[in-house]
């Protein structure tokens, strides 16, 4: 008769205590019910393709899908990564928009001088005047966006290193244009409190 391995980790094959409780009472140590049949499993599955209340159906789609997109919205104002479009996420163009959003640019008052120049045109001795200050309040906004390109570029390569550096000189311009109430993301940040 050939001898039967030792195997010092192997569990007893002795029931315990407990199991010969449970065996006796009844109770299974199992799962406690049958394996249900494909056919059961199929029907439990199964769901109509087109709903019994069908306007009930769509006000419910529309609550859920108004529901995510206020959700969306929101979060777009606060600046939460994963509702941001591709082109505004990441740190990088986190710190930029702080920094466009701490300063003043002149391009802010683009919209208020345009309108004013507009009123001023009504009046035709002054008219010509209107228009030659529109065009070097123009020539005023490109430069001052041009500086803070240059300045956020090398403030983010100082941040983040050169080798990592985005793009950001076109982004900070066309948000230093906007007026700062509408601006989205809405600024995070206080006039004067620049990013570290």
């Amino acid at each position: 008769m050939a001898k039967q391995p030792v195997n010092p980790d192997a569990q007893p094959s002795i029931e315990t205590a407990a199991e010969t409780a449970a065996r006796l009472n009844g109770t299974s140590v199992g799962k406690g019910q049958p394996t249900p049949t494909r056919r059961m499993q199929e029907a439990a599955n199964k769901r109509p393709l087109v709903p019994d209340d069908r306007k009930l159906a769509a006000q419910q789609a529309r609550a859920k899908s108004r529901v995510s997109r206020d959700r969306a919205r929101i979060g777009m104002a606060n600046g939460e990564d994963k509702f941001l479009p591709v082109r505004e996420r990441g740190p990088q163009k986190r710190f930029a928009r702080d920094y466009v959003d701490a300063r003043f640019n002149v391009g802010e008052l683009m919209i208020p001088v345009m309108f004013l120049v507009i009123l001023l045109s009504t009046i035709p001795a002054i008219a010509n005047y209107g228009i030659i200050a529109l065009w070097a309040f123009f020539i005023v906004a490109i430069v001052d966006c041009v500086v803070l390109g240059f300045i956020v570029t090398k403030k983010v390569e100082a941040k983040f290193g050169a080798d990592k550096v985005e793009k950001v000189r076109w982004y900070v311009a066309m948000r230093a244009l906007q007026l700062r109430p509408m601006r989205l993301p809405k600024p995070q940040v206080k006039r004067g409190q620049y990013p570290a």
